[in-house]
């Protein structure tokens, strides 16, 4: 099948899904950290977990880092194509390039004008949160400061609470205050609190920040990495979704 005609059935199906996605509260749910064009991260990922009823959620950040990022995004659309309704695709950080510009961007700068329009007019589609049941919200980097979650379904791609989730850091301090580092929204432990307590979800699962610690703030933020564009170790989170989530004990961690 050729590109364009993936493209095209993919975004008819991100179309009819909401930002914010509910997860079913059965089976498993397996998330996935960045790949960053780690092809072979992401076919063993597929061949290992995307089978049955267990719904398979991908965190962001698909291109730039690795060198085979389009390879990576086919890989990944195929899957969503064929599995609608188990395979998410959270958008992150690296697939809003033509929106908030970064660098290095190997991935975007090798794309002429038409063609990265392309791309991004697809990513813009990809879903920014998803929750469940059982305590779980996933994400790729910070959490929204929004009245409810249900307000993720109305973000705007490119506004001030999409910054948030796609760009934002979890740091340790204990200033209610945010402040941005090279563009980055610097979320501290009081935030956290506040908006986890308020979302009334115990348990946040991200990616984003691959040298931040797999647990922070009482192992209730758990940060997962699944490139090897920068650590060695390739991790995805596994969920038993009937089972309550209290910290990130309850997950079981996978090298991928």
């Amino acid at each position: 099948m050729k590109r364009t005609e993936l493209f095209r059935e993919v975004s008819g199906i991100l179309e009819r899904e909401p930002k914010l996605i509910r997860l079913p509260s059965h089976g498993r749910a397996v998330f996935v950290g960045d790949t960053h064009g780690d092809v072979d991260a992401t076919e063993k990922v597929v061949s290992r977990f995307l089978k049955g009823s267990d719904a398979l959620v991908f965190l962001g950040d698909y291109v730039d880092r690795g060198s085979f990022s389009r390879e990576n995004v086919d890989i990944l659309l195929r899957a969503k194509r064929e599995h609608p309704d188990t395979v998410f695709l959270l958008a992150g950080n690296h697939e809003g390039y033509l929106t908030k510009r970064f660098s290095p961007a190997n991935f975007w700068e090798s794309l002429g004008t038409d063609e990265a329009e392309t791309y991004s007019r697809l990513f813009s589609k990809f879903p920014l949160a998803a929750t469940s049941a059982n305590g779980l919200l996933a994400l790729h980097g910070g959490l929204p400061d929004l009245d409810s979650l249900e307000e993720i379904d109305r973000i705007e791609w490119g506004d001030r609470q999409w910054e948030r989730i796609l760009w934002g850091d979890f740091v340790d301090g204990e200033e209610e205050s945010l402040e941005h580092w090279s563009g980055r929204p610097q979320l501290s432990r009081p935030y956290f609190e506040r908006m986890m307590d308020r979302y009334r979800k115990r348990v946040l699962i991200r990616s984003h920040q691959p040298y931040a610690p797999l647990f922070m703030f009482k192992k209730r933020c758990v940060t997962i990495f699944t490139s090897d564009a920068y650590v060695p170790d390739r991790m995805a989170a596994i969920v038993a979704m009937d089972r309550e989530i209290r910290t990130g004990d309850d997950l079981v961690l996978e090298e991928v």
